[in-house]
């Protein structure tokens, strides 16, 4: 069974509405964790308002504690979906191999191929900022479940 990771920076916008939003998706066809670049948030609930926005579209994510993404990681899952540049480089930093850089690439790439676009942060933005997040996300993960039907 594959093990994917979503990375963000703080582990609690982005990266846990990503795992909210794919294992809604995938079920148990696959194992779906988060994880932050920086460790500000480490055994913290996501935000607020990410929780508020992903249980408007029936998903509660309120269970998920931040954690910090680590060289382990590499080992551990089989696909790592960053959220921007910023992330991509500092998981590309901790690889150790060719084989780890394989696995990273940026998650709006499933939609926007070769544009290498960002999941915008909403963490310092309003409500909408998040349902943007939501549908930007969303898209991607279902272009993620397709590969498992």
């Amino acid at each position: 069974m594959d093990k994917i990771m979503m990375v963000c920076l703080g582990n609690i916008c982005r990266s846990p509405m990503a795992e909210g939003i794919l294992r809604s998706k995938l079920g148990d066809r696959a194992v779906i964790e988060s994880a932050g670049t920086g460790g500000w948030h480490v055994g913290e609930q996501p935000d607020r308002r990410a929780q508020a926005c992903m249980k408007g579209h029936g998903i509660d994510i309120s269970g998920l504690r931040g954690r910090q993404f680590s060289q382990r990681d590499f080992d551990e899952f089989d696909r790592i979906f960053v959220m921007d540049e910023s992330n991509y480089r500092d998981v590309l930093n901790m690889s150790r191999s060719s084989e780890d850089e394989e696995k990273v690439e940026m998650l709006l790439e499933l939609t926007h191929p070769g544009q290498k676009l960002s999941v915008p942060d909403p963490y310092y933005g309003g409500k909408g900022g998040f349902e943007e997040v939501y549908n930007l996300i969303d898209e991607a993960c279902e272009r993620i479940s397709k590969q498992y039907n």
